[in-house]
């Protein structure tokens, strides 16, 4: 069942995590409390090594808290997950090169045992969301980079989740195409009425993309401010000029940086 709106789908509350290692144990995550609301546009920005990802992986029950507690949608981590809560969008698209564009969205469809015609009916749907409408029998290698990240995008958003997890997944990509894609993301952020929560090394990506910027420390883990944005919801790219995003830009960096000077 979807959440209402404005309820909280994801919850962590007083969150550790230690990895084990054959050398020494590896504090990635300490004491992090969090609320997202639906529909929150969530980003996640630190150091390398901060445990954004570690965070997220968390959400998506890849990783299992060694304290504290976590809820999505009012169930543990891998009940949600079992129950195909979220979309999850990698750093890299990987996209299996033997399928086509259409064939890979279908793939999770066809786990799922989706019958043929609905798997056509969404695979259409979210073709159109991503504007890839014409690229369905193209291969992977026929795709730039950033219409390959579309793709994965909308194989995430195949099944209908109500959250979206998304890993840095405009990292790689040259300005110009991470800018067309930042409007594009928002601009199906605003259609569907996702919740997503995004990790990224960007400042200027987590403020144009973002009603609430979470600031991490580096390891462990720890979250250092949440900046709630005062943004308009429909943000054209030259928003960044204003003064009120230069404001809230100066505030994510001075986050870092005290982050830094804590550790």
């Amino acid at each position: 069942m979807a959440p209402n709106a404005n309820s909280i789908v994801i919850s962590a509350n007083a969150l550790d995590l230690t990895f084990q290692t054959a050398d020494a144990p590896v504090h990635a995550l300490k004491d992090v409390s969090l609320d997202i609301s639906q529909g929150d546009f969530v980003s996640f920005i630190g150091p390398s090594g901060c445990g954004k990802t570690t965070f997220l992986r968390c959400i998506a029950g890849l990783e299992t808290p060694t304290g504290g507690t976590l809820t999505v949608n009012g169930m543990t981590a891998d009940e949600a997950r079992r129950a195909r809560a979220y979309g999850y969008v990698f750093q890299a698209a990987g996209l299996y090169p033997w399928r086509t564009i259409a064939g890979n969205i279908k793939l999770p469809l066809e786990i799922m045992g989706y019958s043929r015609a609905e798997q056509n009916d969404r695979v259409a749907r979210v073709l159109d969301l991503v504007e890839l409408s014409d690229f369905g029998a193209k291969f992977p290698w026929q795709l730039s980079g950033g219409m390959q990240q579309r793709a994965s995008i909308a194989r995430a958003l195949a099944f209908d989740a109500d959250i979206l997890l998304m890993d840095e997944p405009f990292g790689a990509l040259d300005e110009i195409v991470r800018d067309h894609l930042n409007e594009q993301l928002l601009a199906l952020w605003a259609r569907t009425n996702k919740t997503i929560a995004f990790v990224t090394h960007s400042i200027p990506e987590a403020v144009y993309l973002s009603t609430k910027i979470v600031v991490m420390s580096p390891r462990p883990g720890r979250i250092t401010d949440v900046i709630e944005s005062p943004l308009p919801k429909e943000r054209p790219l030259d928003i960044r000029d204003s003064p009120e995003f230069i404001e809230i830009a100066h505030r994510v960096r001075e986050g870092l940086r005290a982050g830094h000077e804590d550790d």
